[in-house]
């Protein structure tokens, strides 16, 4: 009798979960910039958006594209999903969700060192999108230009000005990751460049 010992290898394959990610970035720095620029009013329709498709979407994206070895899109997709995940319940805090002790004591100079260290990660990630496309480079840039001026906003630093640049560069945000979301999906779904995304700025991955 002769034993024959096999490993069989199931792989599973996955659809590239990029256009999800961009699709709930592009939701949620829609509607929080349009409460930023006074078109709505407080944060409480804000919320659903930023736990469900800025956090929840874009951890999911990432955490499939780990499964990907997609080492940008999955660290970028999580460490932003996780963002609204702190930002919405800092709002809940802020709100007294938690009880009225917890809200006393936001002090909103705490939000904007997360917000600059949020900053420096993402300066890290433009580096490595500009290697990748113009599209994510340049969306990068804008969240780099968002963070520096939320943190600044929170920090009582150059008055009104830093809350303004943030509103429009979070909109700004919005469309282009919009636009970022249908190319990445009819690019996938055509198997070519429907809708271009731009060349890398540098070739430092050669």
């Amino acid at each position: 009798m002769s034993t024959n010992n096999s490993t069989q290898h199931v792989q599973i394959s996955l659809a590239d979960p990029t256009p999800l990610g961009l699709f709930g970035l592009a939701v949620v720095t829609m509607v929080a910039s349009a409460q930023k620029m006074g078109i709505v009013s407080d944060v409480s329709w804000v919320l659903p958006w930023a736990l469900f498709c800025g956090s929840f979407a874009q951890i999911l994206a990432g955490i499939l594209d780990y499964c990907h070895k997609n080492i940008f899109g999955g660290t970028i997709f999580c460490a932003f999903g996780f963002f609204w995940s702190a930002v919405g319940m800092s709002w809940m805090i802020k709100g007294g969700t938690f009880g009225a002790a917890l809200a006393a004591g936001v002090d909103a100079k705490a939000i904007g060192f997360a917000f600059f260290a949020y900053f420096l990660f993402a300066c890290i990630g433009t580096i490595a999108a500009s290697s990748a496309n113009l599209f994510l480079f340049t969306d990068m840039v804008l969240i780099d230009v968002l963070l520096i001026c939320l943190a600044l906003d929170a920090w009582g630093i150059g008055g009104h000005a830093p809350h303004a640049i943030a509103a429009y560069a979070e909109m700004s945000i919005a469309f282009l990751s919009l636009y970022g979301a249908g190319a990445s999906f009819l690019n996938n779904f055509y198997g070519r460049t429907f809708w271009p995304v731009g060349a890398p700025v540098n070739n430092w991955k050669q």
